[in-house]
Protein backbone atom coordinates (compact mmCIF):
# COMPACT_ATOMS: atom_id res chain seq x y z
CA UNK A 1 0.00 0.00 0.00
CA UNK A 2 2.47 2.33 0.92
CA UNK A 3 4.65 1.94 -2.37
CA UNK A 4 1.94 3.56 -4.15
CA UNK A 5 2.63 7.23 -2.33
CA UNK A 6 5.50 6.84 -1.91
CA UNK A 7 8.68 9.55 -3.36
CA UNK A 8 12.13 10.06 -2.75
CA UNK A 9 14.21 13.55 -3.51
CA UNK A 10 17.91 14.09 -3.99
CA UNK A 11 18.51 17.46 -2.64
CA UNK A 12 21.65 19.55 -3.76
CA UNK A 13 20.68 22.78 -2.21
CA UNK A 14 20.71 23.40 0.47
CA UNK A 15 22.86 21.02 1.97
CA UNK A 16 25.81 21.29 4.30
CA UNK A 17 29.74 20.79 3.60
CA UNK A 18 32.30 19.34 6.24
CA UNK A 19 32.55 22.62 8.48
CA UNK A 20 28.30 22.48 8.84
CA UNK A 21 28.07 25.52 6.41
CA UNK A 22 24.69 25.53 3.91
CA UNK A 23 26.03 24.88 0.45
CA UNK A 24 24.84 23.71 -2.83
CA UNK A 25 26.77 20.30 -4.28
CA UNK A 26 27.40 19.37 -7.85
CA UNK A 27 25.16 16.69 -9.10
CA UNK A 28 27.12 13.07 -9.50
CA UNK A 29 25.24 10.60 -12.06
CA UNK A 30 25.90 7.92 -10.44
CA UNK A 31 23.60 8.64 -7.69
CA UNK A 32 20.60 9.27 -10.41
CA UNK A 33 21.24 5.74 -11.80
CA UNK A 34 21.60 3.89 -8.72
CA UNK A 35 18.33 5.58 -6.67
CA UNK A 36 16.32 5.32 -9.76
CA UNK A 37 17.24 1.35 -9.73
CA UNK A 38 16.23 1.34 -5.95
CA UNK A 39 13.40 3.51 -6.10
CA UNK A 40 11.99 1.32 -8.89
CA UNK A 41 12.82 -1.81 -7.06
CA UNK A 42 10.48 -0.85 -3.53
CA UNK A 43 7.55 0.59 -5.99
CA UNK A 44 8.35 4.59 -5.41
CA UNK A 45 6.43 6.39 -7.51
CA UNK A 46 8.94 9.27 -8.68
CA UNK A 47 11.96 10.55 -7.92
CA UNK A 48 12.50 13.90 -8.00
CA UNK A 49 16.89 15.68 -8.33
CA UNK A 50 16.96 19.05 -6.75
CA UNK A 51 18.93 21.24 -8.04
CA UNK A 52 18.85 25.18 -8.52
CA UNK A 53 22.07 25.04 -10.50
CA UNK A 54 20.97 25.13 -14.55
CA UNK A 55 24.43 23.17 -15.43
CA UNK A 56 23.79 20.60 -12.87
CA UNK A 57 19.80 20.57 -14.45
CA UNK A 58 21.12 20.16 -17.69
CA UNK A 59 23.44 17.67 -17.05
CA UNK A 60 20.79 15.71 -15.12
CA UNK A 61 18.42 15.97 -18.25
CA UNK A 62 20.98 15.14 -20.81
CA UNK A 63 21.89 11.93 -18.43
CA UNK A 64 18.24 11.42 -17.96
CA UNK A 65 17.52 11.35 -21.79
CA UNK A 66 20.14 9.30 -22.79
CA UNK A 67 18.51 6.24 -20.98
CA UNK A 68 15.21 7.46 -21.86
CA UNK A 69 15.40 8.50 -25.22
CA UNK A 70 18.28 7.74 -26.88
CA UNK A 71 20.41 4.85 -27.21
CA UNK A 72 20.70 3.61 -23.71
CA UNK A 73 17.44 3.11 -22.98
CA UNK A 74 17.42 0.72 -26.37
CA UNK A 75 20.61 -0.98 -24.88
CA UNK A 76 18.88 -1.41 -21.53
CA UNK A 77 15.02 -1.22 -21.54
CA UNK A 78 15.46 -2.12 -17.26
CA UNK A 79 17.38 0.94 -16.70
CA UNK A 80 15.51 2.92 -19.04
CA UNK A 81 12.42 2.54 -17.50
CA UNK A 82 14.00 3.25 -14.00
CA UNK A 83 15.18 6.46 -15.08
CA UNK A 84 11.92 7.14 -16.26
CA UNK A 85 11.03 8.06 -12.32
CA UNK A 86 13.58 10.87 -12.45
CA UNK A 87 11.97 14.41 -12.50
CA UNK A 88 14.59 17.46 -12.08
CA UNK A 89 13.42 20.53 -10.21
CA UNK A 90 14.72 23.83 -9.15
CA UNK A 91 13.88 23.61 -5.35
CA UNK A 92 12.15 20.97 -2.92
CA UNK A 93 9.10 23.20 -2.85
CA UNK A 94 8.76 22.90 -6.49
CA UNK A 95 9.02 19.03 -5.89
CA UNK A 96 6.09 19.19 -3.37
CA UNK A 97 3.88 21.45 -5.52
CA UNK A 98 4.32 18.80 -8.22
CA UNK A 99 3.84 15.65 -6.48
CA UNK A 100 0.28 17.33 -4.93
CA UNK A 101 -0.67 18.19 -8.24
CA UNK A 102 -0.41 15.18 -9.66
CA UNK A 103 -2.13 13.11 -6.65
CA UNK A 104 -4.31 15.60 -5.28
CA UNK A 105 -3.39 14.70 -1.56
CA UNK A 106 -1.99 16.11 0.89
CA UNK A 107 2.48 15.65 1.06
CA UNK A 108 4.44 14.56 3.67
CA UNK A 109 7.89 15.38 3.88
CA UNK A 110 10.20 12.86 5.76
CA UNK A 111 14.15 13.79 6.38
CA UNK A 112 16.94 11.62 6.66
CA UNK A 113 20.41 12.31 8.11
CA UNK A 114 23.54 10.98 9.44
CA UNK A 115 23.34 12.12 12.53
CA UNK A 116 21.02 12.17 15.75
CA UNK A 117 18.68 14.73 15.72
CA UNK A 118 16.29 15.74 17.96
CA UNK A 119 12.73 14.86 17.57
CA UNK A 120 13.58 11.91 15.00
CA UNK A 121 11.56 9.08 14.44
CA UNK A 122 12.18 5.02 14.09
CA UNK A 123 11.20 3.34 10.93
CA UNK A 124 8.35 1.20 13.05
CA UNK A 125 7.36 4.93 14.29
CA UNK A 126 7.24 6.20 10.79
CA UNK A 127 4.93 3.47 9.50
CA UNK A 128 2.53 3.89 12.62
CA UNK A 129 2.49 7.29 11.40
CA UNK A 130 2.15 6.83 7.98
CA UNK A 131 -1.15 8.02 6.13
CA UNK A 132 -2.40 6.12 3.32
CA UNK A 133 -4.41 9.23 2.07
CA UNK A 134 -1.17 11.18 1.48
CA UNK A 135 1.83 11.14 -0.61
CA UNK A 136 4.86 10.98 1.16
CA UNK A 137 8.41 12.28 -0.23
CA UNK A 138 11.44 10.94 1.70
CA UNK A 139 14.65 13.79 1.53
CA UNK A 140 17.57 12.79 0.90
CA UNK A 141 20.99 14.77 1.03
CA UNK A 142 24.13 15.34 -0.88
CA UNK A 143 27.50 16.41 0.52
CA UNK A 144 27.52 16.26 4.50
CA UNK A 145 24.06 15.94 4.57
CA UNK A 146 20.92 18.44 4.47
CA UNK A 147 21.06 21.64 5.73
CA UNK A 148 18.82 22.52 9.13
CA UNK A 149 16.52 24.99 7.57
CA UNK A 150 15.21 22.16 5.34
CA UNK A 151 14.98 19.36 8.17
CA UNK A 152 12.97 22.12 10.36
CA UNK A 153 10.31 22.15 7.94
CA UNK A 154 9.82 19.02 7.30
CA UNK A 155 6.91 16.65 8.93
CA UNK A 156 9.76 13.74 10.40
CA UNK A 157 13.16 13.05 10.28
CA UNK A 158 14.03 9.47 10.53
CA UNK A 159 16.91 8.04 13.01
CA UNK A 160 20.45 7.80 11.43
CA UNK A 161 21.31 4.33 9.78
CA UNK A 162 24.18 2.83 12.09
CA UNK A 163 26.31 -0.28 11.79
CA UNK A 164 27.75 -1.61 14.17
CA UNK A 165 30.78 0.65 14.65
CA UNK A 166 31.51 4.46 14.96
CA UNK A 167 31.88 4.68 11.16
CA UNK A 168 28.76 6.82 10.22
CA UNK A 169 29.48 8.16 6.51
CA UNK A 170 27.22 5.97 4.34
CA UNK A 171 26.86 7.27 0.19
CA UNK A 172 23.24 8.61 -0.21
CA UNK A 173 22.31 5.94 -2.86
CA UNK A 174 23.27 3.50 -0.06
CA UNK A 175 21.26 5.11 2.52
CA UNK A 176 18.18 5.26 0.03
CA UNK A 177 18.70 2.02 -0.85
CA UNK A 178 18.84 0.86 3.28
CA UNK A 179 15.52 3.35 3.55
CA UNK A 180 13.58 2.02 1.32
CA UNK A 181 14.45 -1.36 2.02
CA UNK A 182 13.38 -0.93 5.84
CA UNK A 183 10.25 1.02 5.16
CA UNK A 184 8.97 -1.55 2.29
CA UNK A 185 9.92 -4.40 3.66
CA UNK A 186 10.32 -3.78 7.38
CA UNK A 187 14.01 -4.62 7.55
Amino acid sequence: MLENNLYVALIHFPVINKKNQPIGSALTTIDLHDIARASITFGVRGFYVITPYEDQAILASKVIEHWTKGVGGKLNPFRKKALELIQVSKTFEDAVSSIEQERKEPVVTIATSAKKTTGSITIEVLKQKLDNKASHVIIFGTAWGLADELIDICDFTLDPIFGNTDYNHLSVRSAASIYLDRIINGR
